[in-house]
């Protein structure tokens, strides 16, 4: 897993959605300066709030820690090569 593929993917799902950094801290009722930590690798988002960020940006968690979107058949391909 690493941070800094992660917080680009986050970056890249914000933008996607239009949404800024302060858009999408008020929604998970956090500060912006946390997303931005996330986005520059600094650090991960809490598991507490990790479902409600997946929504937001329309990804799974898998696709979250994958720092890619997939489907379903390439994730269970991935998964099987583990």
């Amino acid at each position: 897993m690493n941070q800094e593929k992660i917080g680009k993917f986050i970056a890249c799902c914000r933008k996607k959605q239009k949404l800024t950094q302060e858009q999408l801290a008020e929604k998970l009722g956090i500060t912006c300066k946390a997303v931005s930590k996330w986005e520059t690798g600094k650090g991960l988002p809490d598991a507490s709030i990790m479902k409600d960020l997946c929504s937001i940006l329309k990804i799974t968690v898998n696709d979250l820690f994958s720092d890619e979107l997939i489907n379903k058949e390439d994730y269970n391909k991935k998964k099987k090569n583990r």
